[in-house]
């Protein structure tokens, strides 16, 4: 067993109190009595908490560092709590007057007077305020001014305390705070985009499992943190739970089959509450997204890089096309320029064939109308040769232009010989 000694300082006598050699003692102390004391509570859970992961030799001044630490705490009780009067909130009637039956019902940041904090309240703001609230509020201090069995707002101060304290119902509790609102921009509001969405986002933001939660940021933010916030919030996960708002068997005599029952309506209600939750958050992304001016701007910029791409395709097809149909222009003209020269060359070569005919006609006439032919085998032989050596309307021209000449001057017969002996 251990002992731990507890050194108590006592507060001066007043000033009307009897002098020293004036005091009476009314009656002896009574003999000491052994008792087995069990403490409870958080702080000595706290305690065991720590002993678990510290040596057994250190439990002794574990112990007396917080016996010390409660001794000083109960001195300056009082002092502390006048430090903060100023801020500390109203109590009115109606909070007064509250049933601790209906806990539920009640506002347990505004019982602890943290209506201001709220979610944002720590757990030294709640003790402390739970202390304050404790020592105005105990039965025994409201049967000290004859308030007698008026413990019914104390009960509701423990209530809110327990709940406050404990995170799996403070989180229960904060899901469903009726005085936290839940309301959304609709996408219509005129002013700032930021200054408007702003808060919401920061309000919601809070429910997110997955910390930290990108911020909104402002006109000027990248592109790629504007797309991640919001993939980051078409994704949000909430930790938000509806627990808190189960129905309860309130006569306490249910039977298994009834239990059940409510049991299985809660769950039910729970999810649809769950899903409710859920889609006014995707609301709210839409909305946001649709008025985002960022994101308006962004779709410009994608149209714009569209447009362009779509406008160089384009540029780029009638180019092609343009290109085509010069190709197949320059082809038909190739072609009918090549029909053309076609043509000309076959009617070339058949002008240059009637004009070869009608040289050897001429020829043929000049030397049928010669004198000096008078054999006509010698003559149709000489002329065979000369038409055979001669395939070309210019060299049959210049054969009859001399033969034409020689005759002329009465030589023709020995030109004629001359040019067929040179054949």
């Amino acid at each position: 067993m251990t002992f731990v000694p507890f050194e108590i300082t006592l507060s001066a006598a007043p000033e009307t109190a009897p002098a020293a050699g004036a005091a009476k003692v009314h009656a002896p102390l009574s003999a000491p009595v052994q008792r087995e004391v069990s403490p409870i509570g958080v702080y000595v859970q706290h305690y065991l908490r720590r002993l678990e992961k510290n040596d057994a030799s250190d439990r002794t001044d574990h112990l007396q560092h917080h016996a010390d630490h409660e001794a000083a705490e109960a001195a300056n009780a009082v002092n502390d709590l006048s430090l903060d009067d100023d801020e500390e909130e109203e109590e009115d009637a109606d909070l007064l007057s509250l049933d601790p039956k209906e806990w539920k019902q009640q506002d347990h940041y505004q019982v602890l007077g943290l209506s201001k904090l709220r979610y944002r309240a720590t757990l030294e703001d709640i003790i402390k305020s739970h202390r304050k609230k404790v020592l105005r509020h105990h039965p025994d201090k409201k049967a000290a001014q004859g308030h007698l069995n008026d413990d019914r707002f104390f009960k509701c101060i423990q209530k809110a305390f327990d709940i406050l304290t404990d995170d799996e119902k403070r989180r229960q509790w904060d899901s469903v705070d009726p005085e936290v609102s839940t309301d959304i921009p609709t996408g219509k509001e005129k002013g700032d985009f930021f200054a408007v969405y702003g808060p919401v986002f920061e309000r919601e933001s809070r429910f997110s499992k997955i910390t930290p939660v990108p911020v909104l940021g402002d006109a000027d933010s990248a592109r790629d943190d504007v797309e991640a916030f919001y993939e980051f919030w078409y994704s949000f996960d909430s930790w938000r739970t509806f627990e808190y708002l189960d129905k309860e068997d309130v006569g306490g005599g249910g039977n298994r089959d009834d239990k059940r029952y409510i049991d299985t309506k809660n769950r039910k209600e729970r999810a649809n509450r769950k899903k409710e939750d859920g889609q006014r958050v995707r609301t709210f992304v839409d909305n946001a997204l649709k008025a985002d001016p960022r994101m308006a701007r962004f779709k410009e910029e994608d149209k714009q890089k569209r447009n362009a791409r779509r406008n160089a395709r384009e540029d780029e097809e009638r180019k092609a096309r343009e290109a085509k149909a010069a190709a197949e222009e320059a082809a038909k003209q190739a072609a009918v320029a090549a029909v053309a020269a076609e043509h000309d060359e076959k009617k070339s070569r058949q002008d240059a064939h009637k004009q070869f005919k009608k040289e050897q006609r001429q020829l043929k006439l000049v030397f049928k109308g010669a004198s000096f032919f008078g054999d006509v085998t010698a003559f149709t032989a000489k002329l065979d040769k000369i038409l055979a050596a001669k395939k070309d309307v210019d060299a049959l021209v210049a054969v009859r232009t001399e033969i034409e000449a020689a005759h002329a001057a009465g030589n023709g017969a020995a030109v004629v010989d001359e040019i067929v002996a040179k054949l």
